[in-house]
């Protein structure tokens, strides 16, 4: 399984050190720009399932054009 964390950066080198000591666990940090695709395309996957359960309507891709 693969997880993402928020740490504050005031906690990142003691989580780090955490984790490193647990042979079951590999961690390595991303990059900001890494990060930040990721938490865009979770963003995304998010609104997918309010539209399928009915919580959001889809925009049309008129919208979407005119947006651009």
């Amino acid at each position: 399984m693969k997880l993402l964390l928020e740490i504050p950066d005031s906690r990142t080198a003691f989580v780090l050190e955490l984790l490193e000591n647990l042979s079951f666990v590999k961690a390595k940090p991303l990059s900001k720009a890494k990060a930040e695709r990721i938490e865009s395309l979770l963003q995304a996957l998010q609104e997918v399932e309010e539209i399928k359960s009915g919580k959001r309507k889809p925009k049309l891709l008129k919208d979407l054009v005119r947006e651009l």
